[in-house]
């Protein structure tokens, strides 16, 4: 089968680029002809085809809009049996909704902004996607209920695909290899409780350590943790190509996302023998059973996540870790491609009108 995947350039170093690699190099894996179409800088992928789309450098706006025109050119010129986008494009037989719904973001924050241009092309978009793709893929049952209840895509068009996980690359043996290396690196001490990626000023044990990982600008959120007279206590890393080196030395997750469709680090986390603090409003917390390898919390409230800390460290750690990892075993690539395979033999050209 010839698959075109329209995706943005990805590599390693974050959970949404690697669970789109593995899913890539599983296609190839399972023999499928993969061509992958995607802006400049997306580095050679081994067994895929690339096909590149030249972008001029543009404004926000501007980029989300000519990069659905020109995909959508694209699609046309050659010839495919499957095109799949993670991306709001105007031409695809499969659309995986990997970032959810924007709208459903836009609906979650606290202060809700001004709908600026940005914002309004998005969800135009959007909106035209879940309107006309015959197959949309959601990344968990919640996004699968929201996209039914925000845009009243039927059941029939609608599935549900786990991310899977690299299993052989975060595994609970990294920690007798990487723990006690990857702590000095970050000045963690060697028996601190050390939780990955968020930090909550109300912790009884000031002792605890907090280590975040990721991209993007922390100067704001370093203020804070200075004004909570946290910030001795916090490893600012940046974003990191080894993060099973980290989950390794940490010894539990927090993720308390106010929105997120399904973040691969649950997924990394719990492969890699870590119990999850996660939000009621990630899709991640479908494969959390609280108090076993892990604990559901309100993302809003320091309370509920301090007191969701404090009980799983009361745990013995030899059963969470075993949860925590039996959790993960079936979120395998393979997996993924099976699932991924049951739609493609559903999918036939000429399914929707794009013009």
């Amino acid at each position: 089968m010839k698959l075109l995947i329209i995706a943005r350039p990805f590599a390693f170093h974050g959970g949404i680029e690697r669970a789109t690699a593995g899913l890539v190099a599983a296609l190839v894996a399972h023999g499928y002809d993969v061509h992958l179409l995607s802006p400049r800088g997306q580095a050679p992928v081994p067994g895929v085809t690339l096909h590149t789309l030249s972008l001029p450098p543009l404004p926000s706006a501007a980029r989300v809009l000519a990069l659905a025109m020109k995909a959508r050119l694209a699609v046309a010129r050659g010839s495919w049996d499957v095109v799949q986008s993670h991306e709001r494009t105007l031409r695809q037989d499969v659309y995986r909704a990997g970032e959810g719904c924007h709208r459903g973001y836009l609906a979650s924050e606290e202060r809700p902004r001004a709908r600026g241009l940005y914002h309004r092309i998005v969800l135009a978009l959007e909106r035209r996607v879940f309107a006309c793709t015959p197959h949309v893929v959601a990344i968990a049952e919640a996004g699968r209920r929201e996209i039914e209840a925000l845009y009243g895509v039927p059941p029939g068009r609608l599935a549900v695909v786990y991310n899977g996980v690299d299993l052989e690359r975060f595994h609970p043996q990294n920690r007798a290899r990487d723990r006690d290396i990857a702590r000095a690196e970050a000045s963690l001490p060697p028996r601190a409780f050390t939780i990955l990626f968020v930090g909550v000023a109300a912790l009884g044990d000031r002792a605890s350590r907090f280590v975040v990982l990721g991209k993007g600008d922390a100067r704001s959120y370093r203020s804070a943790a200075a004004r909570l007279g946290v910030d001795e206590r916090i490893a600012w890393l940046g974003a990191r190509a080894d993060p099973e080196r980290w989950y390794a030395a940490a010894d539990i997750v927090v993720l308390p996302s106010r929105y997120e469709p399904f973040g691969n680090v649950h997924l990394e986390a719990l492969a890699a023998g870590l119990p999850v603090v996660a939000s009621a409003r990630a899709g991640g917390a479908e494969v959390i059973a609280d108090g076993i390898n892990g604990a559901i919390v309100d993302p809003t409230d320091a309370g509920a996540i301090t007191a969701a800390l404090e009980r799983l460290r009361e745990r013995p750690w030899g059963d969470l870790t075993a949860a925590a990892r039996r959790s993960a075993e079936p979120f395998t690539y393979a997996a993924q491609v099976r699932a991924f395979a049951r739609i493609y033999g559903r999918c036939t050209r000429a399914t929707c009108d794009f013009t």
